[in-house]
């Protein structure tokens, strides 16, 4: 039980950093291929 209880303080801090930034990393990344499709709309339009 000991040795579970190290594992989940040395490990758990980390993942939840980890699961912290893939979260709002997400919405950043979501916002990125938007703005990617717009301007590729817009590179297009102009050609």
């Amino acid at each position: 039980m000991e040795q579970m209880l190290d594992y989940a303080v040395n490990y758990g801090f980390a993942m939840a950093v980890a699961v912290y930034l893939l979260v709002r990393m997400e919405g950043r990344l979501d916002q990125l291929t938007v703005s990617i499709n717009e301007l590729s709309k817009a590179i297009t339009a102009k050609l």
